[in-house]
C-alpha cells in the first residue's frame, strides 16, 4: 500500500463528498444487487481497455474516468466500451497477437513491451526514459451510451456485508447490529472477534469502536491502551483467509483500527493481551475458547460445579500465573457473544460459561423481515409504464375504455362494408401505439413521486435460521482488599441484632433494624 493509501482516511469512516481515486466505492444496480470497487485511473489487471480501468455490469460498462470525483449519490451513465479490445496491451493471453496495433497510435505493444524490457537488462538509461514515455498511456475520453446507469454509493458496513467475496458464513446486518448492541460497542472500545471469515463483522464492529483520527503522541494512555481510539482485535485460524482479509483492510484503510492476527484461539489463546471490554466467537467449538477468557490462570485443580460435582473443562492445561495473562480489561466487566448454527453447540457453550463464572447468560435468535416502502400509481394513464398498476382506477375510467373500445369495433366492421379505396372511417380512434407514446410524452410533465398512494408490504416470506446468539456477562474479579475499600469509604451505618429475635421473620428482622437506626419509630407501630 502506497504513503498516500496510508495517510487518507477510510471511506468507510469518512467517505467526504465525492468519491476519490483509490478509494472503495459501491455500485447500486438495485436493491440486492451491488458492485464494490476500487477506484484506479489506471488499469491494474491490465485488460486492455482503451478507457483505462473499466467495471461491466448488466446495465452497461463504466470507465472509472466516470466514477472519480462524483459526488456520492449520482447516477452515472454507462459508456460505450469497445469489450472486444481486451488483452491488446500487455495482455498473457495475446501474447500471440503482438503485431496487434492500438487503434490510431500505431504502435506495436508487444514488440515495444519486448524492447522496454531489454533496455532495461542492458542498462540503456536513456532508451529506457524514451521508450516508457511513449508507453505512458492515457486513458481515452468515455462516450456516454444511450442506456443504462447505475448510482455509486460510499462504502458501508451493510453495503459491504451484501457485496463481499463469501469465504466463509456471514455475519448480516441484522445479527451484526443486534449483536454490537448487546456488547455495548461504543466509541473507544476495544473488541475481540475470534474466526474474522469474510469480514462482515469486522467492518461493522471497526465502524463502532471508531473514535476519530487522533495522533498518538496526543492520546491518553489509559490502563495500557489509548483511550482517544478503539480497536478491534481479529483472529483467524485459516492463513489465506487471514491474507485475503489483511489485504481488504489495507485497501480500505482500516489497518490503523483492526488488527488481524493469525492463531487458533483455541488451542493457543487471545495473545498478545488486548485488554479487551467485549468478545464476539464464531467458531465450530466456542467452549473451547472460553477456558482464554478468564480473568485469572485456571486452578489445577477442577472446580465444583452447583451441585457439588467437579466440572470437566475440555481441554483445558493448568497454567501458572506467571505463564497467564488475561486478555480481558480488568477495569471493567466484560460482554461476550458467541454465534452458533446448532443447539447442541449452544447447549455445550452454555455448560461451560455456567462452570466459569459467566452471568446473565441468555440465547437469542434473530429473525429479520423487510418492509418495502413505495408508491402504488393505478390508473388508465400509467399503460405501458413499468412498476405500476394500469388498471382503471374508477368506475368512470373503466366506462370511459369500454366506450373507446366499442367505438374502435363499430369503426371497425364500418370500414370493412365500405368500398375499397374510399377514405378511412372518421370513428376510428387513435392507435395503442399512438396512446402510449402519448403517455411517455406526458410522463416528463408529472410529478410521480407524489402521486398514488404509500403503501407498505412486507416480504412474502420469512428468511430462514442463521444462527443462536449466546450473551453473557463475566463481572469484575471482587478481592478482599476491594472489600475493605468499599468499606472504608462508605461504612454501613445500620447494624442488625440478632439476639432475642430467632423467632422472628425477615420482614419483621429488617423493620426492627429500621427501628433502631431510627431512634425507635419503627417500634411503635409493631
Amino acid at each position: 500500500m502506497t504513503e498516500v493509501q496510508q495517510s487518507r482516511s477510510s471511506s468507510f469512516l469518512d467517505p467526504g463528498p465525492a468519491a476519490e481515486t483509490n478509494s472503495l466505492a459501491v455500485l447500486h444496480l438495485k436493491r440486492d444487487l451491488q458492485i464494490p470497487t476500487l477506484l484506479r485511473e489506471q488499469d491494474e489487471q491490465n485488460e486492455g481497455y482503451d478507457e483505462g480501468k473499466v467495471t461491466n455490469t448488466r446495465f452497461g460498462s463504466f470507465p472509472h474516468s466516470t466514477l472519480i470525483g462524483v459526488p456520492w449519490g449520482s447516477q452515472v451513465r454507462a459508456s460505450a466500451v469497445d469489450t472486444g479490445s481486451r488483452g491488446r496491451r500487455g495482455n498473457a493471453k495475446a501474447s500471440k497477437g503482438e503485431k496487434r496495433k492500438r487503434d490510431g497510435d500505431g504502435l506495436e505493444v508487444g514488440v515495444a513491451a519486448k524492447k522496454l524490457k531489454t533496455d532495461v537488462e542492458g542498462g540503456e538509461a536513456g532508451a529506457v526514459t524514451s521508450d516508457r514515455q511513449e508507453l505512458a498511456f492515457t486513458p481515452k475520453a468515455a462516450v456516454t451510451a444511450s442506456t443504462g446507469f447505475i448510482h455509486i454509493l460510499p462504502p458501508t458496513p451493510e453495503s459491504w456485508t451484501t457485496s463481499l467475496p463469501h469465504r466463509t458464513q456471514v455475519v448480516y446486518t441484522p445479527d451484526y447490529s443486534y449483536i454490537l448492541h448487546r456488547l455495548r460497542a461504543r466509541p473507544g472500545s476495544v473488541i475481540i472477534e475470534a474466526g474474522a471469515g469474510s469480514g462482515s463483522f469486522t467492518h461493522a464492529a471497526a465502524r463502532a469502536v471508531f473514535n476519530g483520527y487522533s495522533h498518538a503522541d496526543e492520546a491518553t494512555e489509559l490502563g495500557g491502551r489509548q483511550s482517544e481510539s478503539g480497536k478491534v482485535w481479529s483472529f483467524e485460524f485459516h492463513e489465506q483467509r487471514v491474507e485475503k482479509l489483511r489485504t481488504e483492510i489495507k485497501e480500505h484503510c482500516l489497518d490503523g483500527i483492526v488488527e488481524i492476527t493469525h492463531r487458533d484461539v483455541c488451542h493457543d489463546g487471545f495473545q498478545p493481551a488486548v485488554n479487551a471490554d467485549a468478545v464476539f466467537l464464531d467458531l465450530p467449538a466456542p467452549w473451547l475458547a472460553l477456558k482464554h477468557l478468564t480473568r485469572s490462570a485456571l486452578p489445577k485443580t477442577s472446580p465444583t460445579s452447583q451441585s457439588g460435582s467437579p466440572v470437566q473443562i475440555p481441554n483445558s492445561p493448568p497454567l501458572s500465573s506467571t505463564q497467564f495473562r488475561s486478555p480481558l480489561n480488568p477495569a471493567s466487566p466484560i460482554h461476550l457473544c458467541t454465534f452458533s448454527p446448532c443447539i447442541e453447540q449452544v447447549q455445550r457453550t452454555v455448560t461451560t460459561m455456567r462452570q466459569l463464572g459467566w452471568l446473565d447468560i441468555q440465547m437469542v435468535e434473530i429473525a429479520a423481515k423487510r418492509i418495502e416502502i413505495r408508491r402504488e400509481r393505478v390508473g388508465l394513464q400509467e399503460e405501458g409504464l413499468r412498476g405500476v398498476n394500469p388498471s382503471p382506477a374508477s368506475v368512470d375510467e373503466a366506462v370511459a375504455r369500454l366506450k373507446e373500445l366499442e367505438g374502435r369495433t363499430k369503426g371497425f366492421y364500418e370500414d370493412v362494408v365500405m368500398e375499397v379505396g374510399s377514405p378511412a372511417s372518421s370513428t376510428l380512434n387513435i392507435s395503442k401505439q399512438q396512446r402510449l407514446e402519448s403517455i411517455r410524452e406526458r410522463l416528463a410533465e408529472r410529478k410521480i413521486w407524489k402521486e398514488g398512494r404509500l403503501v407498505h408490504r412486507a416480504e412474502p416470506e420469512l428468511k430462514t435460521h442463521t444462527s443462536y446468539l449466546v450473551f453473557a456477562v463475566l463481572p469484575r474479579e471482587w478481592t478482599q482488599e476491594d472489600e475493605a475499600k468499599v468499606q472504608r469509604a462508605w461504612p454501613s451505618k445500620v447494624a442488625v441484632a440478632t439476639t432475642g429475635v430467632e423467632n422472628l421473620s425477615r420482614r419483621q428482622m429488617k423493620r426492627a433494624a429500621k427501628a433502631n437506626a431510627g431512634g425507635g419509630k419503627e417500634i411503635a407501630e409493631t
